[in-house]
Order: structure tokens, then sequence, then C-alpha cells
């Protein structure tokens, strides 16, 4: 104890050990070098041998056998040898410890990504091969920081598994006594979703310690490089990523601001609060943001399905000058992520209409394919219509036989919506042969396409009159077994409620009527010619699978059909229903039924039961007089 009490007493006096008198350095030209001795060796003569045995709980400070300066000449040596022939020499000139067997590993590994070597050469040679066994031989002997590093720098350059473990041990060992700055570069460089090299048990003593370190986290960069490289691994480390998230909003660049929405929306996490706060910050600073991030931002906020409309605003104004110089694939990425977002910004979709117009013939059948799909979604009629859909038809039409099945199906049910499908479009849908694939599979995604196939079915019986068939087979039209049951909403309920007090009597009004042309009504009634309410099962019913009456309607009696509008139904910040249902109330029309629309932001306003009842039946007034007047 008293020998290395003195020891430090001279390292803090300025006082040199003769240790350090004898030292060899190496010069370019690797020549060897002998440094001047010091004048004066007073008490650091004094050698005491130490039984302190050598663990991980060694530290830079206790590093006995080396000195300030000459742990500066090492690593400057080491860090300034430019070729791998030059670090695996090195130990030739003079003896090195395991300390600076991993220095220069790590400096091996530097250059061989910097020039792009081949490291298959490197593992080979004796001389890695000794520096190797000098690590292993005494893996205490490294810091921290060298271990950390060196443990990414085997991986680097490819060693096998077996050749790794004692000092993937060591690190395990030690992750109590490392740093918060060498657990994230452990993070950082080792664990990543996309294949993470840390064995399984090693990862998660990691993010525990992460997990009960998380309040030392005081810089921003730390939590993006956590919620991105290993929030995807812990649940409980990503939940108090948000909250640091949320502490240090403020902080965050336009850059963090995109890898942490980026992250989110990676593994699918709807963090309302900071969500919120980032897109605050995102629009009071006034960014300027380049147009990667822009995207990025737009598909982060599609695929977590949140709503904010001045950070819409500012993606859509932001990106509009810069439509025409983006790419492909960016442009038709853009489209989707406000398609998902149900945000349509005219000016914006207007420049996505022309970009495909002027580079249709750039564009491949699956770019093309998704542009349609966006805009049908938004029920988008671009003002250049006739030369986007002449440009759509050309290259698509003779491309339908390469799509796949599914976006086939797709496309087809999206120019239903748009009111631009042809006959070859339905006939190749419809076509037994290829419908035998989706129709009668249980599976969610495959009656979902069912249900689809019936729109498309729907829209060549009721609005492509010159269609010669095929068409779906009766059968297959029932969508009461495709939807399932679905939790009945406060809209829903409601309007059941009133309508059975207009109706006056529960035979005279249905409710939930599936109908053969794939889109169910919330109610049906029949009014005769004096608009009195007459029962509904008595009369012919072709819109039905089965018919419960056979009687055909008397002369000026009408059927109605009972819409509700949720919010989903919507665009958002708008009036304007999406694509599909803006085609159900188009195929509803033809089939020959008046529409009674009751959306959400009327029926909300409506406080009494009363003024429900009096609002229903103005509402089928109105749809009398209006086919009167007809």
């Amino acid at each position: 104890m008293a020998a290395k009490l003195m020891q430090r007493c001279c390292r803090l006096f300025g006082v040199s050990s003769p240790l350090c008198i004898h030292t060899n350095t190496m010069c370019g030209r690797g020549k060897m070098v002998i440094s001047r001795a010091p004048s004066q060796m007073p008490l650091a003569l004094l050698h005491v041998p130490s039984f302190t045995r050598q663990t991980d709980k060694l530290s830079a400070q206790e590093q006995v056998y080396r000195t300030a300066y000459e742990r500066d000449e090492m690593e400057t040596l080491i860090d300034s040898a430019s070729t791998t022939e030059d670090l695996l020499h090195f130990r030739a000139l003079r003896p090195i410890n395991a300390n600076q067997a991993a220095l220069i590993i790590c400096r091996l590994s530097r250059l061989v990504v910097e020039k792009k070597l081949e490291p298959g050469s490197i593992l080979v040679d004796a001389r890695f091969q000794r520096l190797l066994q000098i690590v292993h031989s005494q893996p205490s002997q490294v810091w921290n920081a060298a271990l950390v590093n060196l443990l990414r720098s085997l991986y680097l350059l490819g060693l096998e598994q077996n050749q790794l473990r004692s000092v993937e041990q060591e690190v395990w060992w030690r992750l109590r006594r490392l740093s918060l700055r060498q657990l994230v570069f452990l993070a950082e460089h080792l664990a990543h979703p996309g294949g993470c090299w840390l064995p399984r048990d090693l990862l998660s003593d990691l993010l525990k310690h992460l997990e009960l370190r998380w309040t030392e986290i005081k810089d921003t960069r730390t939590v993006v490089v956590l919620m991105t490289k290993v929030g995807a691994f812990s649940s409980v480390l990503m939940d108090r990523l948000e909250d640091k998230g949320l502490e240090l909003a403020e902080q965050f660049s336009s850059e963090d601001i995109r890898k942490i929405a980026m992250a989110l929306a990676l593994q699918n996490r709807r963090s309302i609060p900071l969500l919120r706060a980032i897109s605050y910050h995102l629009v009071q600073k006034h960014f300027s943001l380049s147009t990667n991030v822009l995207l990025d931002l737009a598909f982060a906020y599609g695929k977590l399905n949140f709503h904010q409309t001045q950070v819409f605003q500012k993606i859509a104004s932001d990106l509009h000058p810069h439509v025409a110089a983006m790419s492909h694939g960016d442009v038709v990425r853009c489209i989707k992520s406000f398609a998902l977002l149900k945000w349509l910004n005219l000016p914006l979709f207007e420049a996505f209409a022309q970009y495909t117009v002027d580079k249709a013939d750039r564009l491949n059948p699956v770019h093309l394919s998704n542009v349609v799909l966006a805009f049908a979604r938004l029920n988008f009629q671009p003002s250049c219509g006739e030369a986007f859909f002449s440009a759509i038809h050309k290259h698509l039409d003779d491309a339908l036989d390469t799509l796949d099945p599914y976006l086939l199906v797709d496309l087809v049910w999206s120019l239903c919506v748009l009111q631009q499908v042809k006959a070859a479009h339905l006939q190749k849908v419809l076509a037994p042969e290829f419908c035998a694939r989706f129709l009668g599979s249980k599976s969610a995604k495959e009656q979902n396409y069912q249900i689809k196939l019936i729109h498309i079915n729907s829209t060549a019986r009721l609005e492509c009159g010159s269609y010669g068939g095929p068409l779906l087979p009766q059968e297959a039209l029932n969508i009461k077994k495709l939807q399932g049951e679905r939790k009945e909403t406060p809209l829903q309920s409601g309007l059941r409620e009133v309508l059975q007090s207009v109706a006056g009597n529960e035979a005279k009004v249905h409710f939930k009527v599936d109908t053969v042309y794939g889109w169910q009504l919330d109610a049906e009634m029949v009014l005769n010619s004096i608009n009195q309410p007459l029962p509904v099962a008595d009369f012919d019913a072709p819109h039905l699978l089965q018919s419960e009456g056979s009687k055909p309607l008397p002369p000026g009696a009408r059927r109605l059909a009972f819409l509700r509008w949720e919010f989903p139904n919507f665009s958002n910040r708008s009036k304007d229903l999406l694509g599909r249902f803006a085609m159900a109330r188009r195929h509803l029309q033809v089939a020959g039924f008046l529409l009674v629309d009751v959306p959400y932001y009327e029926w909300l306003d409506l406080k009494s039961e009363w003024q429900k009842a009096a609002c229903l039946r103005d509402k089928m007034n109105k749809a009398v007089a209006e086919d009167m007047a007809k």
C-alpha cells in the first residue's frame, strides 16, 4: 500500500518513474528511437512487488505500470499508423501488453473499414493471432473503453464466435463498472434490430443496466441512439426513454425528431405525449427541413395514424416546390403516407398527378398502381383527369398479367371507386379461375378481398350496362359471414332508437341490412305514396340474398336506405367522404334506394330525442321531394 501511495505521489508531482526511462518509439520509417532518460530518479526507484490481483476492478487510474506520458505516446504511435503492415509489425519492435494489443486491433479494424480492405488475410496472419493471444491471456488488463471498442472491432473483422468468447465474457463481467457512455456505445454499435451481434444473455444484461441508469441521460443524442438501436428489445426501456424524450424535447434538432418519429413508427409505438411534444417544437421552431426528413415524417405519422394538422400543412407546403425533382419511389411513398393519414392537400396532389402524367413512361406498373390506390382512397379526381387516366390506362392495361393478384384486385377496385374501370379489367378479376383463389377462404385477408370482389361485381352490374360477364356466383355475395360482428357505435345505437320511434312499429324498419352489393345498410324503410311506413318484409327485395316477401312495391312507394357516417369515413378536416364510402352511396342510389345520410357532425349537434326524430323526418321528406323533382 505504501508503494502504491508513493507511485501516485510521483505522478501527482511530475516525478518520472524508471519504468518509462527506456521507451522505444517508432518513427514514420520504422526506425528505433531511444527516448532521453530523466536526470533524476528519486523515490520511484523503490520497487515493492504488489500482491494485488488484477481483476476487472482495475480502472484507468489504477494501472500502476502506465504513466500518462507513456499512454499518450503509445496511443499516438498506434493512431498514426497508416497501414495494416505497420500495425502488425509494431509488436516486433517493442513488447506490448494486453491493452496495447487491443488498441492495435481496434486501429486495424478502422483501417479495414476506411480503406475497404479484405480482413481475411489479416485474420490468418500469425502476428494478428499473437495479438489475440495477448488479449485473451490477460483480458483484465484492457481498459474499459478499449475493451468495448475491441469487442466491436472483432465483430467487424468477422472473427468466429469461439474466438470472441473471452472478450464477451470480460465485457459481461464489467457491465456494472462501465460508464453510461460506454454502455450506449455497446448499444449503438453492437445491438440493432437488423442483426444483433451481442449474445442474448449479454444483451439482456445490457438492457437491464440501461433500464436502471436511464436517469443519467443528459443529452438528446443518447435518447435518440437508444430509441433507434435497442428500443425494440425492451418496452420498459422504451417507456423510460419516451419520458426522457419529453424532458429533452425542446433540445431536439430536426434530425433528432426524424429519428425519433421513425423509431416510434418502426416499433409501432403510438406515444401520444411524445408525438405531441415533437410536433409542437417542429412547428414552433420553423425548422428548415430537407426532403428526406419531410418524407420520413410523413411516413411515421401515417404509420402511427397520428393526426396533427399544422405538421401536415408544413410538410405539404415544404414538399410542394420539390415534387418535380423527387425520385419515383419518394413520390409514391409520400402519396401513400398522405393517403394513410386521409389528408388531401389539393395543390400537393395536383402536383403529384402532373408528375405522374409527365413521367408515366418511367414509372413501373407497381408505382402507377400505388398512385391509383392512394387517389381512390381519398376519392381525388385531378384537374388533369383526362391526361392522368389516359397515361394510367396506357401503361397499365398491358401489364395487368405482371401484377400480383392482390395488387390487381386493389387496382381494379380503385378504378371502380374513381369510375375509370374498363370491361377488360372487370373480366380479368371476375373470371372464375381468378376468383377461385379468394372465394371460400377463412383468413381475414382473403375475406377482405372477397368483399372487394363483390364491390367490383356490383360496379359491373350497376354502372357498366354494356358489360357482358362473367359475374360472381350468387352464393359468393353473402357479406354477413365476411364482415363478422362489430361493436355498435353510439351513433349507430342512437339512430336505431330514434328510427324505432319514427317508424312506430318494428316491422316497418329493418336494421343492419346486408345487401348483395357488398354494402350494409344501417336501416331500411319502405314509404307509400303519402310517406307512411309500410311493413318491409312484405315486399320483394332484389337487394337481398334471399327475399322474405314477394309483393312488388305499390305505385308511388319508395325504398329508403339510412346510412350513418362516422368520423373515420371522411377525409381529415373535411366533410368529403373517402372513396370507399362515396362508391357505396353511388351503388345504392343506382340500385334504386333513396339515401338518408346521417353524418356524425350533424347528429352530435342534436341534444334531445325530439330534435333527432324531427331531423330524421325532415331528411326523409327531403329525399322523397328530391326524387319527385327528378
